[in-house]
């Protein structure tokens, strides 16, 4: 075969895989832009190296590409060491294009990405790669430079976080309910009916960006939350309309197709017990 016709070959092959490697991707990275530069630079690796000694190319990618997020997760970790601010993954609201359709699909909930995020990047990528992708601890250990042995408890320790998150209400109508109950209490200022619709233990997190004035840590707790919206809902509230972020309910600041911010509400028994806003305009080109 000559040249030409094995790369036109090889570039077709990887184009058959290119999906499944994304969505492994983002479940590791929780950010669709930074999954395709994954998934790319799995490309730029699989042209550098012999792609005829490949017995099995969709299992070698995704090595390739578990390898590459581990990486770019210890990256991420080394960087935010410095930040003040939450960081939160890169929000999907639901739109009417078979791409965004897309995403929203294939995107996780922010409950279950945040305590993603709390994982080392070994335990992150040993947790993905066995208990939702399936992939065996002999092939996952080399990824992350451990034992099978040593592997398996990465999973194992990821798994016990994992199961200790909330568990969102499964009725998207009631999640909705929850969040328009929200809306209405921001909108006309009234305190109690927040802390009607607030868990006791609600946590407002807030992702403005790495470098943003105004970072602060997460707040908790029903009055310190409620008293936080109340003080900020008259800038906003008036440009706040719900949407679906991340396949449960949540609100966008402003347009729909070009957010000013990005709310995800966790709801537990019709109560809200994580609001998660991102207003980092670099994850808001893709939302």
């Amino acid at each position: 075969m000559e040249i030409t016709q094995e790369r036109e070959w090889l570039a077709a092959q990887f184009e058959r895989h290119r999906p499944h490697l994304r969505v492994v991707a983002y479940r590791m990275l929780g950010s669709h832009s930074e999954a395709d530069d994954a998934v790319q630079e799995s490309w730029f690796r699989l042209t550098r190296g012999d792609s005829s000694a490949i017995d099995d190319l969709r299992g070698w990618l995704t090595t390739v590409v578990g390898r590459i997020c581990l990486d770019m997760l210890r990256s991420r970790r080394a960087s935010r060491e410095q930040s003040v601010g939450s960081w939160l993954p890169e929000p999907v609201v639901q739109g009417d294009g078979p791409e965004q359709q897309a995403e929203v699909a294939d995107s996780l909930g922010f409950a279950l990405l945040v305590v993603l995020d709390t994982l080392t990047p070994a335990e992150r990528i040993a947790f993905v790669m066995h208990d939702v992708f399936a992939m065996p601890f002999d092939e996952i250990a080399p990824i992350v430079e451990r034992s099978p042995d040593a592997t398996r408890q990465l999973a194992s320790r990821a798994r016990r976080r994992v199961r200790l998150a909330p568990q969102p209400d499964r009725d998207l109508a009631q999640q909705r309910r929850a969040v328009a109950a929200f809306l209405a209490a921001a909108r006309s200022g009234d305190f109690e009916a927040l802390l009607a619709v607030l868990d006791p233990e609600v946590v407002f997190r807030a992702d403005l960006g790495p470098s943003a004035p105004g970072s602060r840590p997460p707040i908790r707790g029903a009055h310190t939350v409620a008293t936080e919206v109340l003080a900020s809902a008259p800038r906003y509230i008036a440009h706040v309309r719900q949407a679906i972020v991340n396949g449960a309910a949540g609100a966008v600041f402003g347009d729909l197709d070009h957010p000013l911010g990005v709310i995800g509400f966790t709801v537990v028994d019709g109560r809200i017990v994580a609001i998660d806003l991102v207003a980092d305009p670099a994850k808001l080109r893709r939302s």
